[in-house]
C-alpha cells in the first residue's frame, strides 16, 4: 500500500483491513480521537464504539518534523527504528498489534489506566516503584545491546540495523549540543530573557565542554538507545512502568539516556518551587535520581556477573578480584557521561526549540523567568562538573542546589 497520511476518517477503514487488528475489535463501528501533542508524529486512540474499554493506539510518522511545520522535512523512516526498538525491548514496553512500515505506522496496545509521567510529575503524584521499573529497563536495554554482553558480529549486525537513523541523530546533534548555545532562528527566546541568553552564547568555557559530550554522541556505540528518554516518553501508574516513543533509537553512549532522565527529573524538582508540590516533593524527586542510579549500577553488574563471555571479556583473561576495579571505573564512567549529558539536556530547553512544560507552562513570567534561570545554572554546573563526578550523590547535590 503506498504511503498516505491517515485521518480520523480514513484511519478505520485501514485498521478494519488488518485481520489482528479486526479481530480484536470484532464487528463494532470504531471512534477515532487524536491525541498527539509531540514534536514529531500523529496519534490517535482509536476505541470501540460498542466497548470504549476496547482501545488501541496508533502512532503515524509524517515527511516532516511536526513541530516546526511542513517547512522542515524529515524522513518518515524513523518509525522503522521506533518499531525495532519496541520489538526488540523485553520489559517495560507497550504490546505491539501491528507494524506497517511502509505506511510508517505503528498499532499498539493503549495503556488507557496509566499516566504520562510529566503530567504526574508536575501533579506532585508519586510513583513507588519507577525508579525501580526504570533502573531495570535501563540496565536490560543497555547491557544486553553491549559489547559486555553480545559477541562482537552480533554488537556489529545491531549497529548496522539501528545507525542509519541518521536524521533524528543530527536532530539532537542540532537541537541539544548546538543551537540553544547559539544565535539560532529556531530557539525561542523571551524578551525578558535576550540578555541571558546573549551570556549563555559568549559562554566559551561551557560551549567547549558541550562540544566535548557531542563528540561522545556522535562517535561512541556503547549500546541500544532509546535516543529520547524524557519524562513525556514514560507511561505510569502505582505498579507499572511503560517505556513508548523510541523513534530516536540509535547506538550510542551508555549515559545518554540515563542523563535525559536525570534532566528531566532535574526540571521537575525546579518546577515545584513553583507548583504545588512543596519541599516534600521536591526531596522525593532527588531521592528517585539516586534511587535510579543506585538500582541502575546494581542490576547492571549484576548482568555483567553472569556472563563470563563476551566481545570484551575472554573467560580466564582475568579473575573476578582482579576485573573489580575495572567495573568500578566503568561504571564510574558512565555515572560522569550521564551527568554530563543531564546538563546539556537541561541547558538546552530553556532556550531551544522544545522546552519542558512544567516550566514553560509557568503561568506568572516572574516564576517561568526564575525556574528557567534555575534550570540554566544547574545544566551548566552538571556539563562543567562532568567529568570529576564521583558519585550519584554530586549530581543530586548540584540540582539541590538549584
Amino acid at each position: 500500500m503506498p504511503y498516505r497520511i491517515l485521518t480520523r476518517k480514513t484511519l478505520p477503514e485501514y485498521l478494519l483491513a488488518v485481520p489482528q487488528i479486526r479481530d480484536f475489535f470484532g464487528t463494532s463501528p470504531l471512534e477515532v480521537e487524536e491525541i498527539g501533542d509531540g514534536n514529531l508524529n500523529f496519534v490517535f486512540v482509536v476505541r470501540s464504539a460498542e466497548e470504549p474499554r476496547k482501545s488501541l493506539i496508533v502512532k503515524q510518522a509524517v515527511p516532516y518534523l511536526r513541530c516546526a511545520g511542513e517547512g522542515y522535512a524529515l524522513s518518515r523512516e524513523r518509525m522503522t527504528f521506533e518499531i525495532r526498538a519496541l520489538q526488540g525491548y523485553t520489559r517495560h514496553a507497550p504490546r505491539l498489534y501491528h507494524a506497517d512500515e511502509a505506511m510508517s505506522l505503528v498499532v499498539m496496545e493503549h495503556l488507557s489506566d496509566h499516566t504520562i509521567l510529566r503530567k504526574g510529575l508536575m501533579e506532585a503524584t508519586r510513583y513507588p516503584r519507577f525508579a525501580e521499573h526504570i533502573a531495570d529497563f535501563l540496565a536490560e536495554t543497555l547491557f544486553r545491546s553491549s559489547s559486555l554482553h553480545l559477541p562482537s558480529d552480533e554488537k556489529r549486525r545491531l549497529i548496522d540495523r539501528f545507525n542509519a537513523n541518521t536524521e533524528l541523530c543530527r536532530l539532537t546533534e542540532d537541537f541539544v549540543f548546538t543551537f540553544p548555545y547559539m544565535p539560532n532562528e529556531t530557539n525561542r527566546i523571551e524578551p525578558e530573557c535576550r540578555k541571558e541568553a546573549e551570556a549563555l552564547f559568549a559562554d566559551v568555557a561551557f560551549k567547549r565542554r558541550v562540544l566535548g559530550l557531542k563528540y561522545l554522541f556522535m562517535n561512541r556505540t556503547d549500546a541500544l538507545l532509546h535516543g529520547d528518554l524524557h519524562t513525556g516518553s514514560i507511561m505510569v501508574n502505582a505498579e507499572e512502568t511503560f517505556v513508548i516513543d523510541p523513534e530516536f533509537a540509535f547506538v550510542g553512549p551508555f549515559g545518554f539516556d540515563i542523563g535525559a532522565l536525570f534532566a528531566n527529573l532535574g526540571s521537575a524538582y525546579i518546577s515545584h518551587f513553583y507548583r504545588g508540590g512543596g519541599e516534600s516533593y521536591r526531596t522525593w524527586l532527588l531521592e528517585t535520581v539516586e534511587e535510579v542510579w543506585k538500582r541502575f549500577e546494581s542490576a547492571f553488574l549484576a548482568l555483567w556477573a553472569q556472563t563470563p563471555s563476551s566481545a570484551l571479556l575472554t573467560p580466564g583473561y582475568l579473575d573476578s578480584g582482579d576485573l573489580e576495579p575495572f567495573m568500578r571505573d566503568f561504571m564510574r564512567e558512565i555515572l560522569r557521561q550521564s551527568a554530563g549529558f543531564a546538563g546539556c539536556k537541561m541547558a538546552r530547553r530553556v532556550f531551544g526549540i522544545a522546552g519542558v512544560e512544567e516550566i514553560r507552562g509557568l503561568a506568572d513570567p516572574a516564576e517561568r523567568k526564575e525556574a528557567m534561570m534555575r534550570a540554566l545554572a544547574t545544566g551548566r554546573a552538571l556539563v562543567m562538573a562532568h567529568d570529576r563526578i564521583e558519585s550519584v550523590e554530586e549530581i543530586v547535590e548540584i540540582i539541590g542546589r538549584a
